[in-house]
């Protein structure tokens, strides 16, 4: 997302113009109708992992980080971790190890509770990006993102609570897709369990601090959990240097609320299909809107005044707005492929 490309480049890593796809906002579809809308700061960037990793190893060798790769980490006094057996002392320790964070356990911090469960489906294909949004499909069962990774790369995942779902069954759901890319060479379909939002009320304790997931997380769908880890990784940074963790704790809560607040509108959305349908069909005849809670989301217009000035006639337009799933009703914004 725009916030963590701006994270990056704070961190002094550097995207160019080969390393993955830009995209210029988002776009809802469900069956036939769509909205989408642009950022109204700066673009995103579609990016392979394996890329990413390489650039922020670079960039850590560069200014002077030592890595170990494959050593194993045992914790001991405070203060104090033993790698592969032997003492390692350290002024900090910083737990930047995922959902299910060791670091976490060591410092005595929980969450609070554990939150619901997903399955991520992705496969990326070689085609050329059909459109300059990343795109979010919606179903009954499951959502579908597709994002340009590339001048002829689109990764395509699949979010669903459904056991057992197939990568080639999700697609099916979504027969535009499916035409898009029936010709295209593809990759190995990647599969793993993916967490609801969880929340933290503390992410240090003494020496022990914590970025990432490790540190609470917001759900998947909102595309926001490695913008706020670097974010969060820029905030960490400083504190460090002012030898005082409160700061990090207030700004980790701060730049928290509004992706918290938008995990539980996309969980909300992915459980009341008629909601969803009447939300997708109103932004799609009122795309400043879109464009409006885009902004909110980005810190770029405040939420209050979203609320105030814009929530009430929207709400309306919502209430009223034809159901999606109503493929026979006359709609100005139906999906044209384009």
């Amino acid at each position: 997302m725009p916030a963590g490309v701006a994270a990056l480049r704070k961190l002094g890593v550097g995207l160019g113009l080969n390393d993955g796809m830009p995209f210029r906002g988002l776009r809802f579809v469900e069956r036939r109708v769509a909205a989408q809308a642009d950022f109204p700061d700066g673009w995103g960037r579609g990016v392979r992992w394996a890329t990413l990793h390489k650039l922020l190893i670079e960039r850590a060798w560069r200014v002077g980080v030592e890595m170990n790769w494959g050593v194993r980490v045992r914790s001991g006094q405070a203060g104090e971790l033993t790698a592969d057996g032997s003492s390692v002392r350290s002024r900090w320790i910083i737990g930047a190890d995922g959902k299910n964070s060791r670091v976490r356990n060591w410092a005595g911090l929980g969450v609070d509770g554990k939150g619901g469960k997903r399955r991520a489906l992705r496969r990326h294909y070689r085609v050329k990006p059909w459109s300059e949004h990343a795109e979010v499909h919606w179903s009954a069962e499951c959502q579908m993102y597709v994002t340009p990774a590339g001048a002829a790369d689109v990764c395509v995942a699949a979010f669903t609570r459904k056991d057992g779902l197939k990568f080639e069954e999700a697609l099916a759901r979504f027969p535009e897709i499916a035409a898009r890319v029936a010709a295209a060479e593809s990759g190995a379909t990647d599969e793993r369990e993916m967490r609801a939002a969880r929340s933290m009320r503390h992410v240090f304790n003494g020496n022990i601090a914590l970025a990432g997931d490790a540190s609470g997380c917001v759900d998947a769908l909102t595309g926001d959990g490695l913008a706020l880890a670097l974010q969060q990784g820029v905030h960490l940074a400083s504190a460090l240097r002012k030898n005082d963790l409160r700061g990090y704790l207030r700004e980790h809560r701060r730049m928290m609320q509004r992706p918290k607040l938008m995990s539980r509108l996309l969980e909300m959305l992915s459980r009341r299909g008629w909601l969803r349908r009447r939300l997708i069909s109103a932004l799609s005849v009122n795309p400043a809107m879109f464009s409006r809670l885009l902004a909110a989301h980005a810190g770029t217009m405040n939420l209050q005044r979203l609320v105030l000035d814009y929530a009430p006639e929207f709400t309306w337009q919502v209430l009223t707005a034809h159901d999606a799933s109503s493929p026979n009703e006359a709609n100005p914004s139906r999906f044209d492929g384009r």
